[in-house]
């Protein structure tokens, strides 16, 4: 491999603590000066023996085979494969540069110490104390008085105290930090009435609006804005200001607390900026992508990802090149993003590890209510439930069965959480949600979900033999290159999967653990029989559409249904997520079923996507026997002869006595007598 790209040596040798990375050994606004050292040895020598601690050490094994996978790879790089690749990569700067757009002012808004802030504005008697929002388990948010100390959100309780022996604890309380989140939203909403928030204590304003009526500057409006937050609220926030969104949520955390950064909208002002920026600040770069790119090409630094763009293009997809690019360049969103509609709602809850039955159970209803009362409140109904549970060895499942009627009540919710839950008992767990997906918003609704209408049926094949062109013979060899769907099928009805090929939502620990992939895996899985095999076929157009498709429909029928309650305990009932899946990430970044790219940090984007495939899965089964049933009237109906003629009364069938024809063994007795 060329010297270009670098492989900085592991760290770690006799001070194993040095090599050991979690959530909580990066620093937070507030931590600087913090002996980094001393707080990741405390943090290793209390997890080491743990359940947690042989977690971690698996994934980081899986992160140490991607990382010699991409070293083997970039050492197969030759001079020639590194020239193409750079004046890819140059070609790509260049279109990425063409699209920088300066004419907006964007500015990011973070609560400071959100959790915490609001406790102590509450009870005053804490101000001044290290505080932590949290339990012995988990902590929340910690006060900055505390993050001296190396306490952070993200860090069991137990460490937190080991790290700060003075740290008071807080439980949470949601309610009142809904309350002042939603006062300083009020705030927000003078400056961008389409202003979007990303939790309840962070949010993007566009203000190049109210910059330009105005007659003032990003700067004016981040202290105006500040100062009316705490008028309304009594809390301190710090914003950011930049021509892009993603530069405006790192200028939000430089100045931090109670501060404010702005970069100007000019080109040089923003590459010098990115130039020395860790790449670890960047959203949607985290610890396996940054462990990644910095042992396999030494890349630290934004800058760099445009000096080793050539190795980039070369190793990673390009969906996931063109974010790296965009980083080294300092670009980001600038437009509005639009409103989506919820695809998914979820609640789950940590707790100390169990295998009381009873108790989980008990969970499991307070997680069906909560998640049955906000399903209620924005008038939700869903058919697909994921379970989430997390055993004590931090080993995380997730099962899936879907309704046959859109539900939103908690006993209805609880009738398939229940079955899901007994399916996987005993078990000892620590953590356990519930996931509601496939609203009745998001496709075509209707009173039956699952099935079209005779009239839209037809219609919509007749649409698709115009399309065809032709009625005529047509001689289509499917082993070669005319393998792909006929008109009136999609490429996922197309990958239809054999029960024991059932696509399965993979465990998912971490976003490190998402993005394993075993190489040479196939990103689209066609177990058709019929295209895989080599057959030619001469029929009709007409014809040939109905074999394709009830061939198809043959197979999804052997897979298991998840209607039926009774099978809901069964192994094969529930997506399991022990046996090897179909959907997983290939390369850390691209649906393995529809080519979608996701980055391995945005965690919950990712599970989106999987509980949307699973829904999309589960909703081809049950569509299956109605529209087999019809596929085959209408087959059977166009074979018969065409007639003009006035149609005929129906005649009274014969018997076998009476008619010419005898049943076969009487022929052969009758055969044997002769004889």
């Amino acid at each position: 491999m060329s010297s270009a790209a670098g492989t900085p040596s592991d760290c770690g040798g006799h001070r194993p603590w040095q090599s050991y990375h979690t959530a909580y050994t990066n620093a937070k606004a507030g931590m600087e000066g913090v002996d980094r050292e001393k707080v990741q040895k405390v943090i290793y020598e209390m997890s080491k023996g743990s359940k947690y601690f042989e977690n971690e050490q698996k994934k980081e094994a899986i992160t140490k085979l991607k990382i010699e996978h991409l070293r083997a790879q970039c050492a197969k790089l030759t001079d020639n494969d590194i020239s193409h690749f750079q004046k890819v990569a140059e070609k790509k700067i260049l279109e990425l540069e063409a699209s920088r757009d300066l004419s907006k002012i964007w500015l990011h808004t973070d609560m400071d110490a959100f959790y915490a802030a609001v406790e102590t504005l509450e009870n005053p008697s804490l101000k001044g104390k290290p505080l932590a929002v949290g339990s012995m388990s988990m902590i929340a948010t910690a006060s900055y008085e505390a993050r001296k100390f190396g306490v952070r959100a993200a860090m069991p309780g137990f460490i937190g105290c080991k790290l700060c022996p003075d740290l008071v604890f807080v439980r949470p309380n949601f309610g009142r930090y809904t309350h002042y989140s939603g006062l300083a939203r009020k705030v927000f909403q003078r400056y961008d009435p389409n202003f979007f928030a990303t939790s309840l204590d962070e949010a993007y304003l566009d203000i190049t609006e109210v910059c330009s009526e105005r007659g003032i500057t990003g700067e004016e409006v981040a202290s105006e804005l500040r100062d009316a937050v705490h008028q309304e609220t009594g809390l301190t926030c710090s914003a950011g200001v930049a021509p892009n969104r993603m530069i405006a949520k790192v200028c939000s955390d430089i100045n931090k607390p109670n501060g404010q950064f702005i970069l100007p909208n000019d080109r040089d002002a923003v590459t010098t900026f990115v130039s020395t920026l860790p790449i670890r600040k960047i959203g949607g770069i985290g610890k396996v992508t940054e462990q990644m790119l910095h042992q396999v090409l030494g890349i630290s630094t934004c800058q760099e990802m445009l000096q080793k763009g050539a190795f980039l293009c070369a190793l990673f997809s390009e969906g996931s090149t063109d974010f790296f690019l965009s980083v080294g360049l300092g670009l980001g969103g600038t437009e509005t993003p639009e409103h989506r509609l919820r695809k998914s709602m979820s609640c789950e809850r940590t707790f100390s590890a169990t295998n009381d039955s009873h108790l989980l159970f008990e969970k499991l209803d307070n997680l069906a209510e909560n998640l049955a009362d906000d399903m209620q409140k924005e008038c939700l109904k869903g058919r697909t439930l994921t379970l989430k549970l997390k055993t004590a060895a931090f080993e995380v499942r997730t099962r899936a069965a879907t309704a046959q009627n859109y539900i939103s009540s908690k006993e209805d919710i609880l009738i398939y959480a229940k079955k899901l839950l007994k399916a996987e008992m005993p078990l000892s767990l620590r953590l356990m949600g519930l996931r509601m997906s496939h609203f009745s918003g998001e496709k075509d609704d209707s009173t039956s979900p699952t099935q079209k209408t005779l009239d839209r049926f037809f219609h919509s094949s007749d649409i698709n033999s115009n399309t065809n062109g032709t009625n005529g013979a047509s001689c289509i060899d499917v082993s070669g290159g005319h393998n792909d769907c006929n008109d009136a099928t999609t490429k996922d009805e197309c990958s239809i999967h054999d029960a024991e090929k059932d696509v399965s939502i993979d465990q998912q620990p971490s976003h490190e653990e998402n993005s394993s992939v075993a190489e040479g895996a196939s990103s689209v899985n066609y177990d058709n029989e019929a295209a895989s095999s080599s057959w030619k076929v001469c029929v009709s157009t007409s014809r040939l559409k109905f074999d394709q498709r009830f061939c198809s429909q043959e197979k999804v029928t052997q897979t298991e249904k998840f209607d039926e309650l009774g099978d809901l305990t069964s192994s094969k009932a529930c997506a399991s997520s022990s046996k090897p899946g179909q959907h997983f990430w290939v390369d850390g970044y691209i649906c393995s079923l529809c080519g979608f790219e996701l980055p391995p940090c945005f965690e919950e984007e990712r599970q989106e996507h999987s509980d949307f495939h699973l829904a999309e899965m589960l909703q081809q089964e049950e569509a299956v026997d109605s529209t087999a049933r019809l596929s085959k009237e209408r087959y059977l109906l166009a074979e018969r002869p065409c007639s003009t003629s006035t149609p005929t009364p129906k005649k009274k069938l014969k018997s076998s006595k009476e008619g010419k024809h005898i049943p076969i063994d009487s022929f052969f007795l009758k055969c044997n007598k002769n004889s």
